[in-house]
């Protein structure tokens, strides 16, 4: 059980490490510019939901978590609430938990109460301030617990902070359905880079499961507007930071599920012929075109499971809610040998 708090030290007393920052070509201001130029000069218009998570994009996305018609984030809380022991229990003691896509650290401390003396938490994420703020409030509530934030793009290489005590297993998170963004080519480089990264121990996966479309509309367009402007917040973060021209009122939010792809699709879609300029050259985009912004994926506990086992995980245990819109499925990544269980994935610095 964590040290109660009466008996930890004086936080003022212990060093404050920094996010490290690493280079993120594939979310930064770069990265953006080349994402948003190869998005407007070809058809279909399709751009990454990484660039969604500016500060700003952020912070919207915490008030989508708190919608109504939003379940996910509290379906998956009710879930780690019910079985965080269980989930604790497999993780087991003195570990090292590196969560790809952090966000916030709400459901990282929910399982927190009841780890067993955690050696280190490397949260990842794009958003740099938002990944501060967070890391900072964890420091000051849990002054024994070294946090360790790093600043990347965890589908690029990047290195670990060093400092990790050498008995100490690492345990990855990847919950709030973030997987799901991903296509199936990129889901499985993902899980084979985090086998390679986490050898030896094992991997927690949120994953929304397949369900009634109509929840699953509901979820992405709900009645107060949010995820809209969430939406939309792309193009404003394109005027910001690129000095583009779009005009946001001009382009409607689109969200659908696609029961044949097992997907929702959300889109920005323009309401007229208008043309879009950046760094000098012109794009146009005609009446009801679309840019094509996330895809998320729904999923079955076979398909998933199938999934994994095809990079080499090992499915364990599975913790769902009652209704089995969400599961938490825990995947044992083996230890490393001669030969590589995780082709093709990129490697971390063990340190």
């Amino acid at each position: 059980m964590p040290m109660p708090s009466s008996v930890l030290p004086n936080r003022s007393t212990l060093p404050v490490p920094t996010a490290v920052r690493m280079p993120t070509p594939q979310s930064g201001s770069d990265g953006f510019r080349q994402a948003m130029r190869l998005a407007l000069s070809r058809r279909p218009h399709t751009i990454a939901p990484v660039f969604f998570y500016d500060e700003h994009g952020s912070r919207l996305f915490e008030t989508i978590c708190q919608q109504p018609e939003y379940y996910v984030t509290r379906v998956e809380m009710g879930v780690l609430q019910e079985h965080a022991q269980a989930i604790a229990d497999r993780i087991g003691p003195d570990a090292e938990v590196i969560e790809f896509g952090a966000g916030s650290s709400i459901k990282f401390c929910t399982l927190l109460q009841a780890l067993r003396a955690p050696r280190r938490y490397v949260p990842i994420d794009v958003s740099g301030a938002h990944l501060q703020i967070e890391a900072a409030a964890l420091r000051r509530d849990h002054p024994m617990l070294d946090v360790r934030p790093v600043v990347a793009d965890f589908m690029q290489p990047f290195r670990m902070p060093p400092g990790r005590a050498p008995s100490a297993q690492r345990v990855g998170l990847c919950l709030g359905s973030s997987l799901g963004n991903f296509d199936a080519d990129e889901a499985r480089a993902f899980l084979a880079m985090a086998g390679r990264a986490l050898a030896g121990g094992g991997l927690l996966v949120g994953i929304d499961l397949v369900k009634d479309p109509a929840v699953l509309h509901a979820a992405y367009n709900d009645a107060a507007g949010v995820t809209a402007a969430f939406n939309r917040n792309l193009l404003a973060r394109a005027n910001r930071e690129l000095h583009t021209d779009f005009e946001p009122e001009r382009f409607y939010h689109h969200a659908c599920y696609v029961p044949a792809l097992q997907r929702v699709e959300m889109h920005l879609v323009s309401t007229t012929r208008q043309t879009v300029h950046l760094d000098g050259e012109a794009f146009t985009l005609a009446e009801g075109e679309s840019l094509h912004t996330e895809c998320s994926h729904k999923f079955t506990l076979a398909g998933f499971r199938s999934l994994s086992e095809s990079v080499g995980l090992q499915p364990g245990p599975v913790w769902l809610d009652a209704r089995g819109w969400f599961a938490l499925q825990w995947l044992d990544c083996p230890p490393l040998t001669g030969s590589d269980p995780f082709p093709g994935a990129h490697r971390l610095s063990p340190t």
